[in-house]
């Protein structure tokens, strides 16, 4: 498996999806394992129970666990997962997206990303989302995610700090960039970690690929709307065709700046992260010697990335294009080497992806940057350090492949427990909680639960 597609014509929770990955083939069993080897999250329990909504089946979760009212720094959930026994990938994924979270509630905030503190989020039945779906992708071996723009709901709601609109403060701001549709459906239907998993994990947004489906899965949202199934769907497969997209090209000549001018406004440009920047040496009329400035951009960062090259290079104009790009099948996992972690590119041709996963990669690129950070510290050369990645990330790979037959495809779920003690409570917005006697709780969180 390879290619996942996010079908959000509900919008999108921590827990529809993790459900929705559960019911496409993802191991509870395992992922119960990995969630709780974070410490506080021993007593942790995952309840997945089929549903329907609209008479549409689908897989419910309810997090179970005893009652708390802690409120999180980022540094200790990244504590947690780290002193967890989660791999590698696991690890990287949920602090991605944790960081990416604090980043959002930092600037709604206007603190540092170290003092800002979660409140929804930040509880148990938010953690476990998050590090669940982390380990599910990494169990399924999904490499890339394409998603439809998600319905962001209206109306207002009730969070920590008050009634706000929807969408709340912190999931406005993980949308950024992030393409969102319309609806007139009152209420909140793409929660913050909803919104933190489209701003991190989504490689592409638009209809689904071209593909060959193995799996689908469904994930219920624990509001029953009255319009439609609240329901969000996966789609897992592989690549039907080589995968492309569109790119902007971006060029302009300049032979009035100096050295110092044009570096300069190549390392402004970087750090706007467009795909690439390079110069190439011309001539121009009179044998006059020039630079051709090129950026390649996605077509979303255009306008931006020309406004910084006309104010860094003093052009006057700039010549622009889209083109189509194929791509590899491509990722970058961060493996742990003798001399520190260090991320490595994947690359697969598309006709043996499918087939052989770890013979068929045609390229390891580990991560300049990293890797020379640790050659700097080490003593060691590059050369060797880049030999150190490579070889980590052939075992990161192999471990997975065994991992993937040991939960492959003919691992049975059985989902059909005993559920005459479920609380149901849908998702509402007042937030309330059903405490049993034993002080443990239904938490039907993150499709009304705003951070």
């Amino acid at each position: 498996m390879s290619l996942a597609y996010l079908d959000t014509h509900s919008g999108i929770a921590g827990d529809m999806l993790l459900a929705a990955l559960v019911d496409a083939g993802a191991d509870s069993v395992y992922l119960l394992e990995q969630v709780r080897s974070l410490p506080g999250l021993e007593r942790v329990d995952l309840d997945f129970s089929p549903t329907q909504r609209h008479c549409f089946r689908a897989l419910r979760l309810d997090v179970r666990h005893p009652t708390e009212h802690a409120h999180r720094h980022l540094n200790a959930i990244e504590a947690m997962i780290t002193s967890s026994k989660l791999t590698t990938r696991q690890r990287e994924l949920s602090l991605r997206i944790f960081k990416k979270l604090g980043a959002a509630e930092a600037k709604v905030h206007g603190t540092s990303i170290e003092e800002v503190h979660f409140h929804e989020v930040g509880a148990i039945d938010s953690i476990v989302d998050i590090v669940g779906i982390a380990v599910a992708l990494s169990q399924l071996q999904i490499s890339r995610i394409v998603a439809s723009p998600t319905p962001i709901g209206y109306g207002s709601i009730a969070i920590a700090h008050g009634l706000v609109s929807v969408p709340a403060p912190a999931t406005a701001e993980l949308l950024r960039g992030v393409p969102i549709r319309s609806t007139n459906i009152a209420a909140e239907l793409t929660t913050p970690t909803g919104a933190a998993v489209l701003a991190t994990l989504v490689d592409a947004f638009g209809p689904v690929p071209d593909m060959q489906i193995a799996r689908i899965g469904y994930g219920a949202g624990h509001k029953d709307l009255p319009e439609q199934a609240n329901i969000l769907r996966v789609l897992i497969g592989n690549a039907r065709h080589e995968e492309t997209d569109q790119v902007a090209v971006l060029e302009t000549n300049v032979d009035d700046a100096t050295g110092e001018q044009l570096g300069f406004a190549i390392e402004q440009l970087w750090q706007m992260r467009p795909l690439d920047v390079f110069t190439s040496s011309i001539s121009m009329k009179k044998n006059r010697p020039a630079t051709l400035l090129s950026v390649i951009c996605h077509p979303e960062q255009r306008t931006e990335l020309e406004e910084a090259i006309f104010k860094h290079t003093g052009s006057l104009g700039i010549r622009r294009s889209l083109m189509a790009r194929r791509k590899l099948d491509r990722q970058t996992i961060r493996v742990e080497t003798p001399v520190g972690s260090a991320r490595v590119k994947l690359a697969w041709l598309p006709s043996t992806r499918a087939s052989d996963p770890s013979s068929g990669i045609v390229r390891f690129a580990p991560e300049y940057e990293d890797c020379r950070q640790l050659a700097e510290l080490s003593g060691h050369s590059l050369q060797s350090v880049f030999r150190l990645a490579i070889d980590a990330a052939e075992a990161e790979l192999a471990q997975r492949t065994n991992r993937d037959r040991d939960y492959g495809s003919d691992h049975s779920h059985d989902h059909s427990h005993d559920h005459s003690h479920d609380h149901s409570h849908d998702h509402s917005h007042d937030h309330s909680h059903d405490h049993s006697h034993d002080h443990s709780h239904d938490h039907s969180h993150d499709h009304n639960h705003h951070h």
